[in-house]
């Protein structure tokens, strides 16, 4: 029987949005089910991306890959877009000692750091920012306008004859599996792929995975602080225009509840005061549960008892970073067979598996 789709995908957040539109240009056919009720961290993203990250501020996991595919990806989304959702923008750490600019100094001659050290200042470049001892500015960073970038990879895939959403809550119940199909509602499709984040924990074939989300709050405040660069040191100040900031984030694995939490607005903003010396006013408080993982990288893969049925998920709090190089390698293992990042292989879980239905 000619099937309706090659494959269907469930989620239009990031993971299954650029996941869909790698597909697309392989040739493939899409039924993409966009739950539009449903909680995705995507619709409350920062979007930031950065090359080099955490406490000990270090190369962030496959950035000298990561990095150079996602400005190709994104610039390409944009370059047919009347609106810039894709933002290259230096991040600015200030140092804390005198002690961490000779660290730094030491690390700008390595010649892998080399590609992210845009400059380092050995005085304060902002009154605004608590710098006294200068600090360290990075390139190839920024960040993704994720809502608009949504809508507008949205656009690009609707004038495609091969791509389909149907906004309705997707029913597990509803999905019937054979050897060489999967059957939804009476369409059929090659394989189906769950792109759910959070809801993934749900999911009936992948709830054996071990998830560990992430709820993150954000807040955007107003501030007279003249700076075109984004301030990062425990937490990011995102300069977004008209003396706006997103200052975020939390990162919460106990409190799971998609409220904003009180608690972590006192700690954001206890954190903002050390960061800057002017004044500002909260003018939105925002919050989402993000898809991270135990070891902290994606899964991606088909199911181990159902070969029709994968995963694109775990994307964490790097999602922007993430989703556009792994969704391009996903694809080449679903359509050429070639082989996926041991790391984030879904194989890597397979002894977790207990009697999965």
């Amino acid at each position: 029987m000619n099937k309706d789709f090659d494959f269907i995908i469930v989620g239009k957040g990031l993971a299954g949005i650029i996941l869909a539109h790698h597909l697309i240009q392989s040739g493939k056919s899409i039924l993409l089910f966009d739950d539009q009720n449903g909680q995705s961290s995507s619709k409350i993203a920062a979007g930031l991306y950065n090359p080099v990250t955490g406490r000990k501020m270090v190369k962030t996991w496959k950035a000298d890959v990561l990095f150079p595919y996602l400005e190709s990806y994104y610039r390409g989304i944009q370059a047919h877009s009347d609106e810039k959702f894709f933002v290259d923008k230096a991040i600015y750490r200030p140092f804390i000692s005198t002690e961490e600019q000779n660290e730094w100094s030491a690390r700008s001659a390595d010649e892998s750091y080399q590609p992210y050290i845009s400059k380092i200042h050995y005085s304060s470049i902002n009154n605004a920012v608590n710098d006294l001892f200068g600090g360290i500015e990075l390139k190839k960073s920024g960040f993704l306008n994720v809502p608009v970038f949504l809508e507008n990879l949205t656009e690009v895939l609707l004038k495609a004859d091969n791509f389909t959403i149907n906004k309705e809550k997707f029913d597990e119940e509803e999905l019937k599996l054979s050897e060489s199909e999967v059957r939804y509602k009476g369409k059929l499709a090659s394989k189906i792929i769950f792109c759910q984040g959070v809801a993934s924990t749900k999911n009936k074939y992948f709830q054996w995975l071990p998830f560990k989300p992430v709820k993150g709050d954000i807040l955007t405040i107003e501030a007279n602080m003249q700076t075109d660069l984004i301030i990062n040191r425990g937490i990011f100040v995102i300069p977004i225009g008209k003396n706006r900031f997103k200052v975020g984030s939390t990162y919460n694995n106990y409190d799971l509840t998609t409220e904003p939490s009180m608690e972590a607005r006192v700690l954001l903003e206890q954190k903002l005061k050390e960061l800057i010396s002017v004044n500002y006013k909260v003018v939105e408080h925002i919050s989402g549960i993000r898809p991270a993982t135990k070891d902290r990288k994606p899964i991606i893969g088909m199911h181990p008892n159902y070969e029709n049925v994968g995963i694109f998920n775990g994307l964490g709090t790097k999602g922007v970073s993430l989703a556009p190089y792994f969704a391009n390698q996903f694809v080449l293992h679903l359509v050429n067979q070639s082989a996926l990042d041991k790391e984030v292989a879904i194989e890597r879980f397979y002894t977790l598996i207990n009697d999965d239905k």
